[in-house]
């Protein structure tokens, strides 16, 4: 059986880390991998998170299964984090998943088994994983206009343009937040244009939030993921504990499917917990019940909201350092857009010729379609990637 296996592509991202660990250069910068790292390059474990495990450790009498949606105080934390009251609960379904991309799984399973005919739209670019999946399970995709790579900015017109091609019945898959890999968000008004259009060809909007409280702050980050949800019949939301919490490891996501009403919430609710049997039975409980016993306990969410809101202003500050150095360098304002982007990512607009020379001759390591993540970057290091970006040519 086992010989007639067949060498899978090699994931770029993990090659990349792979190459960082064995150059041997002391001045090499890793922006490549999607952890957001301190001033230090340490992932730290925030404090919140550390509290609230004491506190379980202390209290937990059990470690039995929960049920097959997962804990049911995460679920409800959760919701309320990211809908905060938008949509009526009762027309909510919803489980624990294995992180951001076991909700994104899961979505694209019941997706495949509700309606194999539609198509999902995903953004160009997007987050490889997203097409990675859908070709993995044979699902109809396409791509949609997202980035200028001369503005590095949203290609707003052109995104419009082809999304005019959707059909009834089909997902439209958008970045809540912090677009990645690009970093370039839409505006209120536009997302208002994007659910108006969404509404007109009777599609479904399916968004992927990863970031919450990365960009703008916990409750702007959320708000045009509440603007969607309270203006459709339908919904899918995949969110992810692993950049906000800093439980990477912990694997702590969760996937809501918004009905049209109480009766087809049910039925959803029915079908995921029904997925998750297929998968992987009972979803994993450490990180849910972190997030959980945070969320339900005043101190806790409080240290954790200042924590996350500290590393939100680190990355901002960072992005501007950033932006004011290659201005000092080249004189002019054409790297500004790294100030204005939000979340972990911004991708430069550069060939991935360029990127291998910024590797070669500098030692910076970032994705080949120009990817780099901020938060890898500290008060010692913006100068060298600057000067590596102007000596590249980009």
């Amino acid at each position: 059986m086992l010989e007639h296996l067949t060498e899978q592509p090699a994931d770029k991202i993990l090659m990349l880390m792979q190459a960082f660990r064995e150059d041997p250069r002391d001045t090499k910068i890793d922006l490549g991998v999607g952890v957001y790292k301190n001033a230090d390059g340490v992932t730290p474990v925030m404090k919140a998170v550390k509290a609230a495990e004491k506190k379980i450790w202390e209290e937990q009498e059990s470690k039995s299964y929960t049920s097959l949606a997962g804990e049911p105080l995460y679920i409800e934390g959760m919701i309320k984090l990211v809908l905060d009251g938008a949509v009526d609960r009762s027309r909510i379904g919803a489980v624990t998943t294995p992180g951001g991309t076991g909700a994104i799984r899961q979505a694209m399973e019941l997706i495949k088994k509700t309606s194999p005919q539609a198509t999902v739209w995903v953004s160009n670019p997007t987050w490889p994983n997203h097409v990675s999946i859908l070709n993995y399970l044979g699902m109809r995709h396409t791509a949609y206009t997202y980035f200028n790579t001369e503005t590095r900015d949203v290609d707003f017109d052109a995104m419009i343009a082809d999304l005019a091609g959707v059909k009834s019945g089909d997902l439209v898959l958008l970045h809540g937040c912090c677009h990645n890999p690009t970093g370039a968000n839409l505006t209120l008004d536009q997302w208002k244009e994007v659910v108006a259009l969404i509404n007109e060809k009777g599609a479904v909007p399916f968004i992927d939030l990863a970031y919450q409280g990365f960009g703008d702050g916990l409750e702007a980050d959320a708000l045009a993921t509440r603007l969607v949800a309270a203006n459709v019949g339908e919904c899918l939301i995949a969110a992810s504990c692993s950049k906000n919490f800093g439980i990477y490891r912990e694997r702590t996501g969760i996937l809501m499917a918004i009905a049209k009403d109480a009766a087809t919430a049910k039925l959803s609710q029915g079908m995921l917990q029904f997925l998750n049997r297929q998968n992987y039975s009972f979803p994993p409980d450490h990180g849910a019940r972190v997030v959980a016993t945070i969320l339900g306990d005043d101190a806790l969410r409080q240290m954790w909201i200042d924590e996350l809101e500290e590393t939100r202003l680190s990355m901002l500050t960072l992005r501007q350092q950033l932006a004011d150095e290659l201005k000092r360098l080249t004189n002019s304002d054409r790297f500004d857009f790294i100030a204005k982007h939000r979340g972990m990512f911004s991708q430069i607009g550069t060939t991935p010729e360029k990127v291998e020379v910024m590797r070669a001759e500098s030692g910076i390591y970032m994705v080949s379609d120009s990817r780099l993540n901020i938060a890898g970057l500290n008060a010692t290091t913006v100068p060298l990637l600057a000067k590596a970006i102007v000596d590249a040519g980009v």
